[in-house]
């Protein structure tokens, strides 16, 4: 079976250089459209502690994470991971990767043998080093090619995902 299980934040964010506010994360978004198209079922990480409104709040919270490599704590959801064998993984890109309570959801659950496709979403930094970052995390799982897309275009992202969904699915077949 397939799960789709992501980290979004909606509130203040940056978009085209300019802060704007969202009601539904930019990652979440994407999320959704890939659910619908394979018509899987998603979880979502969520913060115990939730994160800040304000764009620049949680940007300071983010690099002061990542620097002390911080791991945040998530609230329970229920994935039975053994029911599934691929996983698509969704986040933000935050300060080239992504954000530390992605890795303490990948800490704390074995993916060994699972195949995961990333999927990200940023304002101009791709994917940053979050592949090679999932690679280390998850060396007994099979990475797949990351899917990128900006945060000012998920709303026209359906041709995108749809592109990607089939030339990798192409490719096990």
């Amino acid at each position: 079976m397939t799960a789709i299980v992501y980290f979004s934040r909606p509130f203040e964010n940056l978009i085209d250089g300019k802060k704007k506010y969202l009601q539904v994360g930019n990652t979440k978004i994407v999320a959704q459209k890939i659910a619908k198209i394979l018509n899987t079922e998603m979880f979502e990480i969520l913060p115990q502690i939730a994160y800040p409104e304000a764009y620049e709040e949680v940007v300071t919270q983010a690099e002061q994470e990542k620097g002390t490599n911080k791991r945040p704590k998530y609230r329970p959801f229920s994935l039975d991971l053994a029911n599934h064998q691929t996983i698509y993984l969704g986040y933000p890109n935050w300060w080239g990767t992504f954000p530390m309570i992605v890795a303490t959801f990948l800490e704390e659950n074995d993916l060994s043998g699972k195949t995961i496709y990333p999927f990200c979403t940023h304002e101009g930094s791709g994917m940053g080093s979050s592949i090679n970052d999932l690679k280390k995390l998850c060396p007994d799982s099979m990475i797949r090619i990351g899917l990128p897309i900006r945060g000012s275009r998920v709303e026209k992202s359906t041709i995108a995902i749809k592109n990607w969904l089939q030339h990798e699915q192409s490719k096990i077949k």
